[in-house]
């Protein structure tokens, strides 16, 4: 596992590449307040963004271009928050300099760029790491240990969605070429990410999705809803939606079993127990700052701790079969038929 090197002393020496709302919002946030990080330099094709925001967070490097990041003296790692379709030059950029990376979802546009990134990682013997905050939050990590101990019985389903009142604003987030997917990618890829992590990614048999795209074949999609069937029968079913007309956004995640269910935000257990259905859910799942935030300081945190060799990581692997499914996921959505995969 890649991890700084031992003669290493003193904090982590961070450059935050694309200062939009989830750098601004959650990344630089997390990084001012984390012992043992130290925010070096930021970068935004916006100069005037640039300059505001390294001045908000007392940052002396500020650039316009990645690779006057990249020479920034003793970096140590880069957080890449770019435009989406920017994301794999991006990180293929930093690992060749020699810095360890985060990068946001999407890691790339299709599952060859993913299968690109694993490996330039590898050859730079570098940490790559993909923000899946999901995977971090209080109550998913609760979760996990649940499903992990047996306590669900099998596992038949996961139920997931998330609907958003507002579409993005951004003009590159409608073009699907540049944005690689719309209300799907955005809302749902965390959702089958998740989904995956706790189920231990079972093989997938059929997938089918419908989507609706209102301003053609080059825009993205509005809406989408995926259907997933796996060995065994589990399946797993995800529905995302921008432009909303309700009254507040709605996110939910559920995992049924045989012998009981659990849902997210907040965590709420049920088991089986001499027949009836009882909650069991643990107070300590409780947090008294959103699941977000707090996920994405957890998430830079264990980032961290990687890099010092306190603990390891090697999910980015298992992005190349998140990936995969998403491709997959979209052709049956554009081409409006059922795909079956091989085993």
């Amino acid at each position: 596992m890649p991890t700084l090197s031992s003669l290493k002393t003193g904090p982590v020496r961070f450059g935050v590449l694309g200062l939009g709302a989830i750098a601004q919002t959650a990344h630089l946030p997390a990084l001012a307040k984390m012992r043992g990080a130290e925010i070096a330099a930021l970068c935004d094709n916006d100069a005037a963004k640039a300059r505001g925001i390294a001045q908000r967070f007392s940052v002396k490097n500020w650039c316009t271009d990645i690779d006057d990041l990249l020479e920034v003296p003793d970096l140590d790692a880069i957080v890449i928050c770019s435009p989406n379709h920017a994301h794999e030059v991006h990180t293929l950029s930093a690992l060749k300099a020699g810095k360890h990376v985060l990068v946001e979802r999407p890691v790339a546009l299709s599952s060859k760029g993913v299968e690109r990134l694993v490996a330039a990682a590898e050859k730079a013997d570098r940490l790559l790491m993909v923000a899946n905050n999901h995977r971090f939050r209080l109550d998913a990590q609760t979760l996990d240990s649940f499903l992990r101990g047996g306590e669900l019985g099998k596992l038949v389903a996961v139920r997931a969605g998330a609907y958003r009142r507002r579409g993005p604003s951004a003009p590159w987030r409608q073009r699907r070429q540049e944005a690689g997917g719309g209300a799907f990618l955005e809302l749902g890829l965390p959702l089958l990410d998740l989904a995956g992590w706790l189920t231990d990614f079972p093989r997938v048999k059929r997938v089918s999705a419908t989507m609706e795209r209102a301003r053609g074949a080059n825009a993205v999609e509005d809406a989408m809803l995926a259907m997933i069937e796996c060995d065994g029968g589990f399946t797993v079913t995800i529905d995302t939606r921008w432009n909303y007309m309700g009254d507040e956004d709605r996110w939910w995640f559920e995992v049924i079993g045989t012998q009981g269910s659990a849902r997210l935000s907040p965590l709420r257990i049920t088991k089986e127990i001499h027949g009836s259905p009882v909650d069991v859910s643990p107070s300590g799942a409780s947090q008294r700052d959103s699941a977000t935030m707090q996920s994405y300081r957890s998430e830079l945190a264990h980032f961290l701790a990687v890099l010092r060799g306190e603990t390891s990581y090697d999910a980015h692997k298992d992005q190349v079969r998140v990936y995969k499914l998403l491709d997959v996921i979209y052709k049956a959505a554009d081409e409006a038929k059922e795909i079956r995969l091989e085993k």
